[in-house]
């Protein structure tokens, strides 16, 4: 199929994207990599009047480092994230889970902003903000908010953004000092059935501190499993801590059943991936 009609306006400036999604009062696409606004216009299910396309506004393109925080800016690539020295030393987390979206074609041109908004419940870049606690800077033409990432979506592709607001950054704290990563796809770099990220420290007595682990694919949008974290902070990650922790997911998730995989499948590898994961998590300091 062919995307309906819609106007396009080119913007280099912030104020004037704010401008045109005021004007069409939620009835407008912000166009960054496309890699899924695209295919979901020529499949007639988005309808836009228009499309704000904001790929020459050069300070959305930016990746800056201050103090212990990572400031990635909404336009910056998948490909970027990947090879750039800056977030393999600060997020290597998020250049490992960059690596596993669809193929070098989709990396190229996808952006870290577009991913957020999107709103993937399958999708590896929410799941990694929301590990890594990030934080999301919003501007409108009053103003600016942040938003953290586990207040951001309100459920599958639906985010708080109201419709005259625009995502300029997204925020990153200190990285955890250890992280490990699983997912489990029918074909390489094809949607997640199913994703787990985890991170932690350990203290000088071998006990694991602040642990966050997030599920990808599982419910409407990724969540944290926070009765596993709280289960398995301050223990020693051994096999019977993390046995029991698992034993914790369901309260979590409410997995969908679709042509990837049904709702028995994803919970019976999700318990499996878990276990695999956590394992990944305390080999990382061994």
């Amino acid at each position: 199929m062919k995307a309906p009609n819609f106007k396009y306006h080119h913007v280099t400036q912030i104020e004037d994207a704010l401008h045109y999604l005021k004007f069409y009062e939620g009835d407008a696409r912000v166009l960054a990599g496309g890699q899924s606004l695209i295919p979901m216009l020529n499949m007639r299910l988005w309808r836009p009047a228009a499309l704000i396309d904001i790929n020459s506004i050069s300070e959305l393109t930016q990746v800056r480092s201050e103090g212990e925080e990572i400031t990635i800016s909404a336009l910056v690539r998948y490909s970027e994230i990947e090879n750039s020295t800056l977030i393999s030393e600060k997020l290597p987390l998020m250049k490992k889970l960059v690596s596993y979206i669809g193929d070098r074609q989709v990396r190229n041109r996808g952006t870290i902003g577009g991913s957020v908004v999107q709103g993937d419940p399958t999708g590896e870049v929410p799941l990694g903000c929301l590990v890594l606690d990030a934080r999301l800077r919003a501007v409108n033409s009053e103003g600016e908010r942040i938003i953290r990432m586990e207040e951001f979506y309100e459920g599958s592709y639906s985010t708080v953004l109201e419709d005259h607001e625009l995502l300029t950054e997204i925020i990153f704290p200190k990285h955890p000092t250890h992280y490990a990563f699983r997912e489990v796809c029918r074909r390489h770099n094809d949607f997640a059935v199913l994703s787990i990220a985890a991170t932690g420290t350990i203290n000088e007595k071998n006990q694991w501190k602040n642990i966050r682990i997030g599920l990808g694919a599982v419910n409407e949008k990724p969540v944290l499993a926070r009765t596993s974290m709280s289960l398995l902070e301050n223990s020693y990650l051994n096999d019977l801590d993390i046995h029991e922790a698992s034993e914790s997911l369901l309260d979590a998730i409410d997995p969908p059943s679709d042509i990837r995989g049904s709702a028995e499948y994803r919970t019976h590898l999700l318990q499996l991936y878990f276990i695999k994961v956590l394992k990944d998590l305390r080999s990382s300091v061994e």
